[in-house]
């Protein structure tokens, strides 16, 4: 068990030294914000690793929020880029007036023209 824990310490650490340089001669921006991406991922296993080692469940809340940070940073970086598709942009052939179907859509209730079944949905 602990030539295991050797091991798979010393591949995270080689991983770890690997994404710096990445990190560091990354040319585009793109790449630097993914290789520290990465470099929380190999944080996080390596932090997994060390309460594997220790049989001790005291920093699994660490390793929950610093997953929650990782996934967020991740979606903002990729959302709003340049040159994703994602990020509503205002079209020039609208009418930023709004649309006159849309408009004719909603019911006198507020329903906007759906259904209001009794179900959860």
């Amino acid at each position: 068990m602990t030539i295991a824990i050797l091991v798979a310490g010393a591949i995270l650490g080689i991983s770890a030294v690997l994404v710096v340089l990445r990190m560091t001669l990354g040319p585009t921006m793109l790449d630097r914000a993914i290789s520290f991406d990465v470099l929380a991922a190999v944080l996080l296993a390596g932090i997994a690793l060390d309460v594997a080692a220790d049989r001790d469940a005291d920093a699994v809340p660490i390793l929950l929020v610093l997953t929650l940070l990782g996934f967020v940073g991740s979606v903002s970086i990729a959302r709003f880029f340049p040159g994703s598709d994602d990020v509503d942009e205002p079209r020039l052939d609208e009418d930023p007036a709004g649309d006159e179907q849309a408009s004719s859509d909603r019911a006198d209730d507020g329903t906007f023209g759906r259904p209001t079944g009794g179900g959860l949905l």
